[in-house]
């Protein structure tokens, strides 16, 4: 089966600036991984990269075998890619259900998820469903950006920090989410600082330093490897 996911030699620059340098990974299709890192590894920056988000790219980043480091952003999405970036880029002054509605159907192959659905999964959307982007809380924030890709038929997600600043009923629900969607057969690539969130979740880790894969390894060997992680992390 092709990976759903394949990057090799990338490397990558805002400006002058030269962020990534020579990242390799690949995820499989219904994968969960997670790129764990400090601060300015280069994590966040690897997720803007495969969306063509960055400045200059070099390297190769196949999405379900199609090379995609020449394509521009939303040729990328019509692969079946949904980002959600860190700010999470509500619009303000529409409601919670037409921000969710505005994405439209990019996916060539996939329907996406129906409105239904998105609310089955995040009953607080619902029942807030009538309020303005501005009046939402920032969880139910985080979960709107979530669910709008949800709806484009994208099948590999690119969620950057999601659980960031949230309070915990809000991170248990989002972790609940992550569990659902790779039930479903999603393939998920998460940028998290919080590793608490995001070990039980990843089945496979990759760490970043100084826009480098420095360390992988999968979830079975998370035991054995705290203390390369206390170094890098300080977790």
């Amino acid at each position: 089966m092709t990976s759903a996911l394949e990057i090799r030699h990338l490397q990558a620059w805002y400006g002058e600036s030269h962020i990534l340098h020579d990242v390799n990974l690949s995820v499989e299709q219904g994968e969960v991984v997670t790129l764990l890192g400090r601060n300015g590894a280069g994590r966040s920056t690897t997720l803007r990269a495969m969306m063509g988000l960055t400045g200059r790219r070099e390297g190769s980043i196949k999405i379900n075998g199609v090379e995609s480091i020449h394509l521009p952003t939303y040729r990328i999405a019509h692969l079946g890619v949904g980002y959600c970036p860190e700010e999470r880029a509500i619009f303000s002054s529409l409601s919670a259900e037409e921000n969710l509605l505005l994405p439209p159907v990019v996916s060539q192959t996939e329907q996406g998820m129906s409105v239904e659905e998105i609310y089955k999964m995040f009953p607080n959307l619902e029942e807030r469903r009538d309020s303005q982007g501005t009046r939402l809380s920032g969880g139910e924030q985080q979960m709107l950006a979530v669910a709008r890709i949800l709806r484009t038929g994208a099948r590999l997600l690119l969620l950057d920090e999601i659980s960031e600043g949230l309070a915990p009923v809000i991170v248990q629900a989002l972790a609940r989410m992550i569990l659902t969607l790779k039930a479903k057969g999603y393939t998920i690539v998460m940028v998290e600082q919080n590793f608490r969130f995001a070990a039980p979740l990843a089945d496979r880790f990759y760490v970043m330093e100084h826009g480098q894969i420095v360390e992988k390894f999968a979830a079975a060997e998370l035991e054995s490897k705290t203390a390369v992680l206390n170094e890098l992390l300080g977790v």
